[in-house]
Order: C-alpha cells, then structure tokens, then sequence
C-alpha cells in the first residue's frame, strides 16, 4: 500500500470557473492563468513526492489541510482564536473549488485519473504559515 505526504507553501487557491473565447467560429474553453500557476506548482509538488513511483492505478482516499491566511482587517485581540480553531474560515476561496485545483493537480502524477479518488478529507484553518497539507493513500 502506498502512503504519499507533501505540503505545499503558498496561499491555497481555488479552481477557476472554465473561460471561453471565440476563435474563427468555434468556442475554446480554457483555465485561467492562476488557475493554471497553482495547479503548475502543486503538480511540480507531486511529482517531487512521487520520485520515480508510477501513478496510482486502484482507488485512493485523499486528505487535504488548507492553511489560510489571517484576513488583514483582524483586530489582534482576535488574532489567537482564530489560530486556536475557536473561529473557521467561512468566506472564499470555496472548500470545493481548492479540492478540485489540487485533486486536477495531480492527474496523471499521483494517480492515473482523479476519477479514482474514492474518499476526501479535507479541512481549511487560519494559520500565519498559508498552504496545504497533502495525504494521499491507497485503498485496499
């Protein structure tokens, strides 16, 4: 059974919604830039991990631990109970929207496809250190 667990530094983004533009008659869907340069950085990420190990090919459970930044408008006396837990992020980005940029990340590197994703575990916090916390194993 394979374990693989990396963190990736950086404030955790969303997927963005699919962009489209007309060319020569014909509608052309595409990711936007940031979109692409996070998920360039978590795909660079795994493939780190991985080393020389072939992508997953059974179903995978993945855990994700998001790491937010404190809003800059937080009153300081406020500051330890959103680090403590006490108060969760609530606004963007969505929960589901940077699940979707990390699981499409790590298509064709940690697993063949994100279609074998059986399980998702995955939480955001505050935290003076932004990023992500990854975990992805085999299931038997």
């Amino acid at each position: 059974m394979i374990t693989l667990v990396f963190s990736v530094e950086g404030e955790p983004k969303g997927k963005g919604r699919p962009r489209f533009s007309k060319v020569g008659g014909f509608v052309k869907t595409y990711t936007d830039q940031k979109t692409r340069d996070y998920e360039s950085l978590i795909s660079k990420a795994a493939r780190t991990a991985m080393g020389e190990t072939p992508p997953m090919e059974g179903p995978v459970s993945v855990s994700m631990y998001f790491r937010l930044p404190i809003p800059k408008s937080t009153p300081k006396k406020r500051v330890a109970s959103l680090l403590g837990g006490l108060v969760r992020p609530t606004k963007k980005p969505d929960l589901d929207n940077m699940n979707k940029a990390i699981l499409d990340a790590m298509n064709g590197i940690v697993y063949k496809d994100d279609s074998q994703v059986v399980t998702i575990h995955s939480k955001k916090v505050y935290s003076t250190h932004t990023g992500v916390d990854i975990c992805i194993m085999e299931e038997i």
